[in-house]
């Protein structure tokens, strides 16, 4: 077994292939302040999942943020090796990845053979990451994940002049004070973050078959509001977008053992 340990800012994410690929077990916790103890909870809960104990890893690779925490892995790799060890892993057609975490935005452009071509990155600025969401919503005075439930209600999505996370918190609560709809609001914002990163993946002049990932992946009104912008539809995965990286990193793990990296 291959097990690849992404540790982000905000979540930490397990994996464990089989011989033939296949995923065997995922995990994913909260693990922000702790990169070491929450990699080992990671790696514990996929291990007692799998039915299996370390004796049973053939090798353990880390990635994220928290990589360099990692005091137990074989090797790691950067974010962008194993975003795009991912995506190739889960299918070999997808040419570009929208990856949106809490804390930065990736946009990878690949070639035919999974491999990097160019990419864009946004970690100099909270707007348009998981953060920026948190942080509406808590302007809002609502939960995340009504957020994003209400912004596919949106009618009239209001116009976010302010892509600076403080500016655009200011101007949340002052659309509140007046009684603006939240549904509008976080159409508003949802458009916002959408228009950023569009304006990324463009850049890139990136083709059609797009993998979204990350945890704001998991949030339907900005995957619409992102769909909408770039006028199409995404790779339709039933993985949980969170987990890409981890994907990616037992895939190097693999590769490792078998002398490919």
């Amino acid at each position: 077994m291959y097990v690849g340990i992404d540790v982000g800012s905000a979540t930490t994410k397990g994996v464990i292939l089989d011989e033939s690929g296949s995923i065997r077990s995922y995990a994913v916790i909260d693990g922000e302040s702790k990169p070491l103890e929450s990699a080992l909870q990671v790696l514990r809960q996929i291990l007692k999942s799998a039915g299996a104990g370390r004796k049973d890893c053939k090798a353990v690779v880390g990635t994220g943020y928290g990589r360099y925490a990692l005091d137990f892995t074989d090797k790691t790799y950067t974010e962008l090796s194993c975003d795009c060890a991912g995506a190739r892993h889960i299918d070999r057609s997808i040419r570009c990845i929208i990856d949106i975490g809490a804390q930065d935005s990736k946009v990878i452009k690949l070639d035919e053979d999974g491999g990097m071509i160019d990419f864009a990155l946004n970690d100099k600025c909270a707007a348009g990451t998981g953060r920026f969401l948190d942080t509406m919503a808590r302007a809002m005075k609502i939960p995340l994940e009504e957020f994003a439930n209400m912004s596919l209600e949106a009618r009239k999505p209001c116009l976010i002049n302010n892509t600076c996370t403080v500016f655009a918190e200011s101007e949340v609560v002052s659309l509140v004070a007046s009684g603006v709809d939240r549904a509008d609001i976080s159409g508003g914002l949802s458009r916002a973050i959408a228009n950023r990163i569009g304006v990324m993946a463009q850049n890139l002049q990136v083709g059609r078959e797009i993998l979204f990932a990350g945890g704001v992946a998991k949030n339907a009104g900005v995957k619409k509001a992102l769909q909408e912008k770039l006028e199409l539809e995404f790779y339709p995965s039933t993985l949980n977008p969170q987990i890409l990286g981890a994907i990616g990193a037992a895939v190097m793990a693999k590769r490792l053992v078998r002398k490919e990296c």
